[in-house]
């Protein structure tokens, strides 16, 4: 079994939020969906645009998604990825109703310009039917599946940390296991998606990404997996919830995925007011706020810049 290495520089900006132990809360990319599009060969910085993938059809999927709160994401599987076109059909993969009772399809499409015709807004709700009935090469699927981000050519960390991580689960889990484009926060890497629920998480070891495949089975965020070193936060909330909810989460060892809820407004100085419920009536306020923390990179590629730490407290 491969084992996790830092063969990165300590100037690697991963390295540099690593060795600086901030917490990942509230650093999930905000997506009440996703959509996941499978296409061979490499990626460049943009990946969407920039791979065998028409730019035109990746450019409009990527503003659909977005223009109805989703995320469209590109995968592959893990291992060698020659520089040639994409031969056959592409995997799909689409996870829905996150906020309430996440559901996941699977299939494969002969053309990627087949996802336009989804129902996108009916992505939101609680039954895929309408999903399978525009595009009935998919189906609901129990099976989790475990996205790495693999970006490369976005941020070096992603490749040299992310892509042995992806082939160590893999090899133990054939066909839950997808090389993803950018998800945001190389500077957490290794960095994963569970899919259906989008829960998101950093800093993963080949152990940690092993637990958090089998939490996702389980429809849990595993207790090891709950802590601010490793919980980037539920992608449905916005970041300051995500803050709110992870916390409580940590505060209580709640690994239910779906047992809690966080709602909240920006106060007038900045900082966020957020109610956190759990869905055995109990409560918490919590107050998140944004400060900064040491001067690090932000990306590989950057210079080091005053770091932006989100920290949350029970109100009183």
């Amino acid at each position: 079994m491969t084992t996790h290495a830092d063969p990165q520089p300590p100037t690697a900006c991963s390295v540099q939020w690593d060795d600086a132990a901030l917490p990942a809360w509230g650093t999930a990319s905000y997506a009440r969906f996703w959509v996941c599009l499978e296409q061979n060969g490499p990626w460049g910085h943009s990946a969407i645009t920039q791979s065998h993938l028409d730019p035109e059809i990746g450019k409009a999927l990527e503003r659909a998604c977005a223009d109805h709160g989703g995320r469209l994401l590109l995968i592959r599987r893990p291992g060698p990825h020659a520089d040639e076109p994409h031969e056959g059909a592409h995997h799909v993969l689409i996870a829905g109703c996150l906020e309430r009772d996440p559901w996941l399809l699977t299939g494969e499409l002969d053309d990627p310009a087949q996802l336009l015709s989804l129902p996108w807004d009916l992505l939101l709700e609680d039954d895929p039917d309408a999903a399978t009935e525009r595009l009935p090469e998919l189906e609901e699927t129990r099976d989790p599946a475990m996205l790495i981000c693999t970006n490369g050519k976005r941020d070096v960390c992603c490749a040299v940390r992310g892509r042995p991580i992806a082939l160590d689960l893999a090899a133990k889990h054939p066909g839950s296991v997808w090389e993803c484009s950018h998800t945001g926060g190389h500077r957490l890497s290794p960095t994963g998606i569970a899919l259906p629920s989008g829960q998101t998480y950093a800093r993963l070891t080949p152990e940690l990404a092993e637990i958090a495949l089998a939490g996702e089975r389980r429809h849990e965020v595993p207790i090891e997996l709950a802590t601010p070193a490793h919980d980037r936060g539920r992608s449905c909330f916005r970041n300051p919830l995500q803050v709110a909810e992870s916390f409580v989460r940590h505060e209580i060892s709640e690994p239910a995925l779906t047992a809690l809820t966080a709602t909240g407004a920006a106060a007038t100085d900045g900082s966020w007011e957020c109610d956190v419920t759990h869905t055995d009536g109990r409560a918490w306020s919590v107050r998140v706020s944004s400060e900064d923390g040491p001067e690090l990179k932000a990306s590989c590629v950057k210079s080091a810049v005053p770091s932006n730490v989100w920290r949350a407290t029970l109100a009183e």
